[in-house]
């Protein structure tokens, strides 16, 4: 007999062996005992929380002979013969590769027919939302008023794409994710039942992977048994399996990034991926455990709230200790980011080390937390007795503060054509087209190299609208030639503000005109 996935083998055959649910399953079993059992239900959640499984065992403790406490007993010929798919009573569906009306239209006129054995007849349509519009209209009505006989059973994992009327004629219940410990201990039985040896962390971690998913946690754990096959399953192994990495390699890149030490985030990163780790996954953890440090963080009572071990969560509170809270909120944000990223990204690696690199030097962003950052980082130096030159430094994480750039002095004498620029700047504005005109009206003009003129504008579309395009730039030349009688040379600069002008450069503005209020 070839080999059954585990996921299949130890599917619940009764309510009783229904995992996490436990408010969907006693509901049940109560409709089935006071004989009110619906004619429409609707099981919605994310995969693999058992909507498929309740629907079937439903389907039987409905016809079951001899039911017990609302669950099918499994032994009558009914619960044995819907067990084995060989039953007519049971009629499943796939709505994702049968979605037209034709299909629905075919159970609408099957439902005439009543059952040939037992009490109900079921139809179980699984993923009904991806029915058409035009199959949901043909379910509407039979699924309204079916005959006594009949129950419907839909399931789906996004039901807000099912219309409101179909919604308002069937009795919804929402499947949970499964916890951690409940997923844990159903594998843990199994195992024993398999004859397979495994340690209870790698247990855990497998339950962690399979993110509130009995199906998901299975599926690894039959992919862990296969590649050690007649070995006990440690941590290292599961973990070399899944491809995913140990959370003290976490620790240590934390550690790198806080003290800024890009050379030392760039070597782990080069160690996980020699390690043949997938990146999106590692990405993805890591965000995990900087979550995790952040509650570490904010919450006193962390231990109600995490689900890791003692020794874990002892070794969390300490790093957490090492990072004020904006910052970890900083690196989820910015991984967070990533994630989206490198879900279409060809070089994943390069996308993760320019992250990093950023994460190391906040004076790359300009974000509220990233200033914060750069203010922690300063402060660690000094604390430290690494103080910042004045001129420029690159301690460590290439933290750089410029000096103040020198305020040029004015020439004794500015350039005729310069000159008469500044003195009709007004006209020469006023004669370009928006956005050009919305641009020049906020610039600054100061002199540059070689006396030429300089145009100093806002950091942003307005700078970027003539550093980057060169027609701009020649169009507006070309003007300025005009209003001087000659060619003109012109310099750009960008700057953050009118602080930043007023401590660099010359206003000419000012200076000319206030020359020409006093000559008059």
């Amino acid at each position: 007999m070839s080999y059954v996935a585990l996921y299949r083998k130890f599917r619940p055959d009764n309510f009783e062996e229904v995992k996490g649910q436990d408010h969907i399953v006693t509901t049940l079993k109560n409709q089935i005992k006071a004989n009110r059992i619906g004619h429409a239900y609707l099981f919605t959640g994310t995969r693999g929380t058992g909507k498929t499984s309740v629907a079937k065992i439903l389907a039987k403790a409905v016809n079951c002979e001899h039911p017990v406490d609302g669950s099918p007993c499994g032994e009558c010929p009914l619960c044995r013969a819907i067990a084995g798919n060989a039953s007519m009573n049971v009629i499943e569906m796939d709505a994702a590769s049968n979605n037209g009306v034709d299909s629905i239209r075919e159970i609408v006129n099957d439902v005439s027919f009543s059952p040939a054995e037992g009490k109900y007849k079921v139809y179980i349509i699984d993923e009904v939302h991806m029915l058409s519009a035009g199959a949901f209209n043909a379910l509407l009505k039979t699924l309204e008023e079916p005959p006594s006989y009949v129950i419907f059973i839909l399931a789906t994992t996004e039901v807000h794409k099912i219309p409101i009327t179909i919604l308002s004629r069937c009795q919804r219940y929402d499947f949970r994710r499964i916890t951690i410990d409940t997923i844990a201990e159903r594998m843990r039985t199994l195992m024993e039942k398999e004859q397979v040896q495994i340690e209870d962390k790698a247990l855990r971690y497998v339950a962690k992977m399979a993110d509130g998913s009995m199906r998901d946690g299975l599926s690894l754990l039959d992919r862990c048994i296969a590649f050690h096959l007649g070995q006990e399953l440690t941590y290292d192994k599961v973990l070399d399996v899944l491809g995913a990495v140990d959370t003290e390699v976490f620790g240590r890149l934390f550690g790198c990034m806080l003290q800024g030490d890009v050379q030392g985030c760039i070597s782990i990163l080069e160690e996980i991926v020699m390690q043949g780790r997938e990146l999106t996954q590692f990405i993805g953890d890591l965000t995990w455990y900087l979550r995790n440090l952040m509650l570490a963080k904010a919450t006193d009572n962390i231990e109600e709230v995490l689900d890791v071990s003692t020794e874990n969560l002892a070794r969390l509170k300490e790093e957490a200790d090492m990072a004020d809270l904006d910052t970890i909120m900083r690196y989820i944000r910015i991984f967070s980011e990533l994630s989206e990223q490198l879900r279409y990204a060809s070089q994943k690696r390069i996308l993760t080390e320019m992250t990093l690199i950023k994460i190391c030097r906040p004076a790359m962003e300009t974000t509220q937390d990233a200033l914060l950052d750069r203010v922690r980082q300063i402060e660690d130096r000094l604390e430290s007795g690494v103080f910042v030159s004045a001129e420029h430094s690159s301690a460590g994480d290439g933290i750089s503060v410029p000096a103040p750039r020198p305020k040029p002095e004015l020439p004794a004498a500015v350039p005729e054509d310069v000159k008469r620029i500044v003195e009709k700047w007004a006209s020469v504005v006023g004669s370009t087209d928006n956005p050009m005109k919305m641009y020049l009206k906020s610039a600054r003009l100061s002199l540059g190299e070689g006396n030429r003129l300089l145009i100093v504008l806002e950091e942003g579309l307005a700078s970027d609208y003539f550093m980057k395009h060169e027609e701009k730039k020649e169009e507006l030349e070309t003007l300025l030639a005009e209003f001087a009688g000659g060619k003109v040379e012109v310099d750009f600069q960008a700057v953050k503000g009118p602080e930043e002008f007023q401590a660099s450069y010359v206003d000419l503005s000012k200076i000319i005109l206030t020359e020409i209020e006093e000559e008059s």
